[in-house]
């Protein structure tokens, strides 16, 4: 096997790897309960990790049994998975660049607004076409009833750090002053606030605040969150990634040199 198809083959295996942390940011992303919920922000991360990964084998099988087509097509197709993870990233940081959370006086949690978050994303998940299935899918999650396991009393509940799709939908706004008796169980004040969500909050389990506009922010809030992580792992990949396909592309050439200067050298002798 020539030099140039040792250095792709190192290069691809090194791509393999790099497909690894991709995929397992997919399957963080994909299982959880937002997510689960919004179909459109589920799968891209896994799918682009899984082709990345059969293309860089297929680049390794190439390199390694000196098959120029097949190196030639595992160029080609990364180049363009390439292109769409840079697209995704550029994409998920625009989406995710507003912050709709707000901290609340003397709580360990925030609080969010809807008109926070940007408006592509705002529209996306809050419309009435997506929402009400988005709702139901909360619903049946375990997202809210966890909250009871974890906090035995209102000062444990108050300096809880819960996550943003629970402070938006697990509970009334803090805003509407409803007593404490459990995380998903409250009093209703006297003198309600005129706020929408105070009105729509629901002691039954299966409503409590999932028609609020808060929890559409939280929902919005914990999205951010969780694709900013991912983020962080999706630059390390694609630098990684456009530095092996670059040194790729010049040892695919020099192999093609090497080919073609031994097919003289044979003709010749």
């Amino acid at each position: 096997m020539a030099v140039s198809n040792n250095i792709t083959s190192i290069l691809n295996f090194i791509a393999i790897l790099c497909s690894i942390p991709i995929i397992g940011s997919g399957i963080w992303l994909a299982s959880k309960p937002d997510n689960e919920c919004i179909h459109l922000f589920r799968w891209p991360v896994l799918i682009l990790g899984i082709l990345i990964l059969l293309v860089a084998l297929a680049g390794f099988v190439g390199a390694f049994w000196n098959k120029q087509g097949l190196l030639a097509f595992h160029l080609f197709c990364m180049a363009i998975l390439i292109v769409l993870l840079l697209i995704l990233l550029i994409l998920s940081f625009v989406v995710t660049r507003k912050d709709g959370s707000y901290i609340v006086p003397g709580k360990g949690y925030k609080e969010y607004r809807l008109d926070g978050f940007s408006d592509w994303l705002r529209s996306h998940v809050t419309s009435s076409g997506n929402w009400g299935k988005i709702r139901t899918c909360l619903a049946q999650s375990d997202v809210c009833s966890k909250l009871g396991q974890e906090y035995s009393s209102f000062d444990q509940f108050s300096a809880g750090h819960i996550s943003p799709l629970q402070s938006g939908c697990c509970k009334p706004p803090t805003v509407c002053g409803f007593g404490y008796v459990n995380p998903t169980l409250w009093i209703n004040p006297t003198n309600p606030v005129a706020d929408t969500d105070c009105y729509l909050w629901s002691n039954d389990q299966t409503q409590l605040c999932y028609g609020c506009n808060a929890c559409k922010a939280g929902l919005l809030g914990n999205l951010r969150h969780e694709w900013r992580k991912a983020n962080v792992i999706l630059i390390v990949a694609m630098v990684v990634l456009i530095w092996v396909y670059l040194i790729g592309c010049s040892a695919f050439k020099n192999a093609q040199t090497e080919d073609l200067f031994r097919q003289y050298k044979q003709g010749w002798v």
